[in-house]
């Protein structure tokens, strides 16, 4: 498995993997992905050994040098390859990313989603917030969570 940006042939694939994860919440189209790249996203594909799309993630960039703020606008891993460490990796890798801008990272998570919110807590996100109803058209309710800056001496350590 490796990690590489995200191109627009992945996206197809993308699209399915969210169909399949998000079946009840408005997975998001090709259009979202393409939307996302245009605006200057970061995102990442998780490629097997014979070039297929088993996961993807995506960060958000807003603001001015020295003033940046970021957020996880999308995480997933085909459930065939769960449990292999996948979605950890594409974490850490925007989380990286975040930390070379030294900006916070901001996500929404279903308030359902046990093993994601653990990933997030283990990973030093807390709950700030609660979206009533956020995911549509289930209705679902999502925290809001939120991991400080790093500041550069904490990302060399």
């Amino acid at each position: 498995m490796r990690l590489e940006p995200l191109r627009r042939e992945h996206i197809r694939r993308c699209v399915e993997i969210e169909r399949i994860l998000f079946p009840g919440d408005s997975p998001w189209p090709a259009g979202a992905f393409h939307a996302e790249l245009d605006a200057g996203g970061y995102y990442l594909v998780a490629l097997t050994d014979d070039e297929q799309v088993a996961g993807y993630a995506g960060l958000a960039i807003a603001g001015v040098p020295g003033d940046w703020e970021t957020s996880v606008h999308t995480i997933g891993v085909d459930p065939a390859y769960q449990g292999r460490g996948i979605g950890t990796a594409l974490l850490r890798a925007v989380l990286d990313r975040a930390d070379e801008l030294r900006a916070p990272v901001f996500l929404e998570v279903r308030t359902d989603n046990d093993n994601a919110i653990r990933l997030y807590e283990r990973h030093g996100f807390t709950r700030v917030g609660v979206r009533r109803r956020y995911y549509q058209p289930s209705g679902a309710d999502a925290y809001t969570m939120k991991r400080q800056a790093r500041a550069a001496q904490e990302v060399a350590g």
